[in-house]
Protein backbone atom coordinates (compact mmCIF):
# COMPACT_ATOMS: atom_id res chain seq x y z
CA UNK A 1 0.00 0.00 0.00
CA UNK A 2 1.41 3.49 -1.18
CA UNK A 3 1.93 6.51 1.57
CA UNK A 4 -0.97 8.23 -0.59
CA UNK A 5 -3.21 5.13 0.01
CA UNK A 6 -2.77 4.85 3.27
CA UNK A 7 -3.01 9.08 3.97
CA UNK A 8 -6.40 7.96 2.40
CA UNK A 9 -7.58 5.29 4.17
CA UNK A 10 -6.62 6.78 7.72
CA UNK A 11 -8.96 9.92 6.43
CA UNK A 12 -12.10 7.90 5.33
CA UNK A 13 -11.64 5.47 8.81
CA UNK A 14 -11.50 9.40 10.98
CA UNK A 15 -14.33 10.79 9.07
CA UNK A 16 -16.42 7.68 8.79
CA UNK A 17 -16.07 7.31 13.11
CA UNK A 18 -17.00 11.57 12.82
CA UNK A 19 -20.07 10.41 10.63
CA UNK A 20 -20.72 7.68 12.93
CA UNK A 21 -20.33 9.76 16.48
CA UNK A 22 -23.04 12.83 14.70
CA UNK A 23 -25.55 10.15 13.87
CA UNK A 24 -25.43 8.65 17.50
CA UNK A 25 -26.52 11.80 18.87
CA UNK A 26 -28.99 12.79 15.96
CA UNK A 27 -30.71 9.53 16.18
CA UNK A 28 -30.76 9.28 19.83
CA UNK A 29 -32.25 12.79 20.26
CA UNK A 30 -34.95 12.55 17.08
CA UNK A 31 -35.14 9.06 16.36
CA UNK A 32 -34.75 7.68 12.87
CA UNK A 33 -37.98 9.17 10.94
CA UNK A 34 -36.59 12.98 13.32
CA UNK A 35 -33.29 13.06 11.53
CA UNK A 36 -31.76 14.12 8.20
CA UNK A 37 -28.94 13.49 6.56
CA UNK A 38 -28.35 17.02 6.77
CA UNK A 39 -28.54 17.29 10.59
CA UNK A 40 -25.77 14.73 10.93
CA UNK A 41 -23.50 16.76 8.23
CA UNK A 42 -24.33 19.51 10.12
CA UNK A 43 -23.39 17.82 13.77
CA UNK A 44 -20.35 16.20 12.51
CA UNK A 45 -19.51 19.72 10.67
CA UNK A 46 -19.03 17.78 6.93
CA UNK A 47 -20.94 18.83 3.76
CA UNK A 48 -23.88 16.44 3.04
CA UNK A 49 -22.27 15.04 0.03
CA UNK A 50 -19.37 13.59 2.20
CA UNK A 51 -21.95 11.76 4.40
CA UNK A 52 -23.34 10.04 1.52
CA UNK A 53 -20.03 9.72 0.27
CA UNK A 54 -19.52 7.10 2.93
CA UNK A 55 -23.01 6.13 3.51
CA UNK A 56 -25.68 6.01 0.39
CA UNK A 57 -29.14 6.81 2.19
CA UNK A 58 -30.20 7.76 5.94
CA UNK A 59 -31.06 4.02 6.63
CA UNK A 60 -27.74 2.43 5.63
CA UNK A 61 -26.06 5.15 8.32
CA UNK A 62 -28.38 4.41 10.74
CA UNK A 63 -27.65 0.59 10.42
CA UNK A 64 -24.47 1.01 10.86
CA UNK A 65 -25.45 2.96 13.85
CA UNK A 66 -26.85 -0.12 15.20
CA UNK A 67 -24.82 -2.09 14.31
CA UNK A 68 -21.78 -0.23 15.90
CA UNK A 69 -23.72 -0.97 19.19
CA UNK A 70 -24.38 -4.66 19.05
CA UNK A 71 -20.61 -5.11 18.26
CA UNK A 72 -20.26 -2.53 21.42
CA UNK A 73 -21.93 -4.79 23.97
CA UNK A 74 -19.94 -7.95 23.02
CA UNK A 75 -18.38 -9.14 26.25
CA UNK A 76 -16.76 -11.45 28.34
CA UNK A 77 -19.94 -13.67 28.52
CA UNK A 78 -20.01 -14.43 24.88
CA UNK A 79 -17.15 -16.36 25.86
CA UNK A 80 -18.82 -18.12 28.39
CA UNK A 81 -18.14 -22.02 28.75
CA UNK A 82 -19.85 -24.68 30.86
CA UNK A 83 -16.57 -25.23 33.00
CA UNK A 84 -16.31 -21.30 33.97
CA UNK A 85 -17.80 -19.88 37.58
CA UNK A 86 -21.58 -18.77 36.56
CA UNK A 87 -21.53 -16.16 39.29
CA UNK A 88 -17.71 -14.90 37.95
CA UNK A 89 -19.38 -14.96 34.56
CA UNK A 90 -22.54 -13.38 35.36
CA UNK A 91 -21.22 -10.73 37.43
CA UNK A 92 -18.76 -9.53 34.89
CA UNK A 93 -21.62 -9.41 32.44
CA UNK A 94 -23.34 -7.17 34.92
CA UNK A 95 -20.42 -4.85 35.64
CA UNK A 96 -19.68 -5.01 31.64
CA UNK A 97 -23.33 -3.69 30.66
CA UNK A 98 -23.11 -1.54 33.65
CA UNK A 99 -20.04 0.40 32.06
CA UNK A 100 -21.48 0.50 28.77
CA UNK A 101 -24.28 2.91 30.32
CA UNK A 102 -22.33 4.77 31.92
CA UNK A 103 -20.06 5.26 29.01
CA UNK A 104 -22.33 5.06 25.85
CA UNK A 105 -25.27 5.80 26.64
CA UNK A 106 -26.71 7.20 23.47
CA UNK A 107 -26.49 3.78 21.83
CA UNK A 108 -28.40 2.26 24.15
CA UNK A 109 -31.26 4.81 23.58
CA UNK A 110 -31.33 4.07 20.06
CA UNK A 111 -31.46 0.35 20.20
CA UNK A 112 -34.22 0.94 23.11
CA UNK A 113 -36.27 3.29 20.27
CA UNK A 114 -35.28 0.50 17.84
CA UNK A 115 -36.94 -2.61 19.39
CA UNK A 116 -40.22 0.09 20.88
CA UNK A 117 -41.00 0.45 17.16
CA UNK A 118 -40.51 -3.15 16.52
CA UNK A 119 -37.14 -3.58 15.39
CA UNK A 120 -37.69 -2.98 11.56
CA UNK A 121 -34.55 -2.11 10.88
CA UNK A 122 -33.17 -5.36 12.67
CA UNK A 123 -34.90 -8.38 11.76
CA UNK A 124 -32.26 -10.30 9.81
CA UNK A 125 -30.17 -9.35 12.58
CA UNK A 126 -32.67 -10.85 15.15
CA UNK A 127 -33.30 -14.03 13.04
CA UNK A 128 -30.05 -15.04 12.62
CA UNK A 129 -27.27 -13.84 14.54
CA UNK A 130 -28.68 -12.72 17.92
CA UNK A 131 -30.90 -16.03 17.96
CA UNK A 132 -27.90 -17.83 17.64
CA UNK A 133 -26.23 -15.62 20.66
CA UNK A 134 -29.13 -16.50 22.44
CA UNK A 135 -29.84 -19.66 22.12
CA UNK A 136 -25.49 -20.32 22.84
CA UNK A 137 -26.07 -18.28 26.31
CA UNK A 138 -29.08 -20.51 27.26
CA UNK A 139 -27.21 -23.64 26.77
CA UNK A 140 -24.62 -22.54 28.79
CA UNK A 141 -26.59 -21.37 31.70
CA UNK A 142 -28.92 -24.52 31.55
CA UNK A 143 -25.47 -26.06 31.51
CA UNK A 144 -24.60 -24.88 34.85
CA UNK A 145 -27.75 -25.64 36.39
CA UNK A 146 -27.81 -28.91 35.43
CA UNK A 147 -24.11 -29.52 36.66
CA UNK A 148 -25.73 -27.91 40.42
CA UNK A 149 -23.62 -24.79 40.19
CA UNK A 150 -26.51 -22.68 40.22
CA UNK A 151 -30.67 -22.43 41.12
CA UNK A 152 -33.07 -23.99 38.42
CA UNK A 153 -33.30 -20.06 36.89
CA UNK A 154 -35.04 -19.61 33.18
CA UNK A 155 -32.20 -18.88 31.72
CA UNK A 156 -34.04 -16.34 29.15
CA UNK A 157 -36.11 -14.23 31.74
CA UNK A 158 -32.52 -14.28 34.05
CA UNK A 159 -31.13 -12.55 30.65
CA UNK A 160 -34.03 -10.12 30.38
CA UNK A 161 -33.62 -9.23 33.74
CA UNK A 162 -29.80 -8.26 33.35
CA UNK A 163 -30.82 -6.10 30.39
CA UNK A 164 -33.71 -4.42 31.95
CA UNK A 165 -32.09 -2.95 34.47
CA UNK A 166 -28.38 -2.57 33.18
CA UNK A 167 -29.78 -0.73 30.34
CA UNK A 168 -32.73 1.21 32.92
CA UNK A 169 -29.35 3.30 33.73
CA UNK A 170 -28.68 4.41 30.04
CA UNK A 171 -32.47 4.71 28.81
CA UNK A 172 -33.56 6.08 31.88
CA UNK A 173 -31.06 8.43 33.48
CA UNK A 174 -33.21 11.48 33.07
CA UNK A 175 -35.90 9.76 35.65
CA UNK A 176 -32.53 8.21 37.65
CA UNK A 177 -31.11 11.85 38.13
CA UNK A 178 -34.22 13.43 39.15
CA UNK A 179 -34.96 11.06 41.78
CA UNK A 180 -31.70 10.78 43.08
CA UNK A 181 -31.86 14.88 42.85
CA UNK A 182 -28.26 14.57 40.82
CA UNK A 183 -26.61 12.81 37.66
CA UNK A 184 -24.89 9.37 38.84
CA UNK A 185 -21.28 9.74 39.16
CA UNK A 186 -18.63 6.77 37.89
CA UNK A 187 -18.28 6.01 42.06
CA UNK A 188 -22.41 5.62 41.73
CA UNK A 189 -22.23 3.53 38.62
CA UNK A 190 -19.93 0.92 40.31
CA UNK A 191 -22.14 0.85 43.70
CA UNK A 192 -25.36 0.29 41.70
CA UNK A 193 -23.30 -2.46 39.97
CA UNK A 194 -22.79 -4.27 43.11
CA UNK A 195 -26.29 -3.98 44.72
CA UNK A 196 -27.23 -5.24 40.98
CA UNK A 197 -24.75 -7.85 40.55
CA UNK A 198 -26.23 -8.81 44.66
CA UNK A 199 -29.77 -8.88 43.73
CA UNK A 200 -29.13 -11.30 40.67
CA UNK A 201 -26.89 -13.60 41.89
CA UNK A 202 -28.56 -13.84 45.43
CA UNK A 203 -31.62 -14.89 42.96
CA UNK A 204 -29.50 -17.78 41.20
CA UNK A 205 -28.43 -18.95 45.08
CA UNK A 206 -24.58 -18.04 43.78
CA UNK A 207 -22.36 -16.52 45.78
CA UNK A 208 -20.92 -12.60 45.16
CA UNK A 209 -17.57 -12.19 44.21
CA UNK A 210 -15.74 -10.93 46.69
CA UNK A 211 -15.04 -7.22 44.34
CA UNK A 212 -18.75 -6.95 44.21
CA UNK A 213 -19.95 -6.98 47.39
CA UNK A 214 -21.37 -4.81 49.18
CA UNK A 215 -19.30 -2.88 52.18
CA UNK A 216 -21.36 -2.86 55.18
CA UNK A 217 -21.30 0.30 56.97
Amino acid sequence: MSQATKVDASVGARNRAIILTAAEKAFAAQGFKGTSVQQVADQAGLPKTNVLYYFKTKQELYLAVLKETMTLWNSSFDRATVNDDPAEMLADYIAEKMELSRTNPLASKIFAMEIINGAPNLNNYFDEEHSEWMEGRVSIINSWISSGKMQPIDPHYLLFNIWASTQHYADFSIQITRLRGAKMKKADFAEATKHLVTLTLNGCGLDVPEKYRIETR
